[in-house]
């Protein structure tokens, strides 16, 4: 279980590393021409970078504190706070009638709640 924990927080920090670069360093007007990324033609730059980092910061969340043994309750603190991102994200797609898109949140969101149970639970990283 230990690994597959491991292995979904990989695969979630990799997603939320690419997320995260593309909000935070891609021009709003450059993703917003892009297929799914429609929604960022209607929100503010602000909002998008702001969406930037805290994905970024989910990346570092979800893996640094567990290898540096700092604070590693904060890995299913992270996975609970991408839960609610991925709410808003599904909200927002749903807004635009995107279900694909939708789906993929949902998966992510699973993913994350995968890790939230399994280290709060089943693997918790004790120290």
């Amino acid at each position: 279980m230990n690994l597959a924990l491991w292995i979904a927080a990989g695969l979630l920090a990799a997603v939320a590393l690419a997320g995260g670069i593309s909000k935070t360093f891609v021009p709003k007007e450059k993703l917003a021409a892009h297929s799914g990324g429609e929604w960022t033609g209607h929100a503010s730059v602000v909002f998008v970078k702001t969406l930037g980092v805290l994905e970024l910061l989910a990346a570092v969340g979800l893996i640094l504190p567990a290898v540096l043994d700092i604070a590693p309750f904060m890995v299913p603190v992270t996975a609970v706070c991408w839960i609610l991102l991925m709410v808003g994200a599904m909200i927002t797609h749903a807004r635009f009638g995107q279900p694909k898109l939708v789906m993929l949140n949902l998966v992510y969101l699973l993913l994350a709640a995968f890790i939230a149970w399994g280290r709060f639970v089943l693997e918790p990283f004790t120290g």
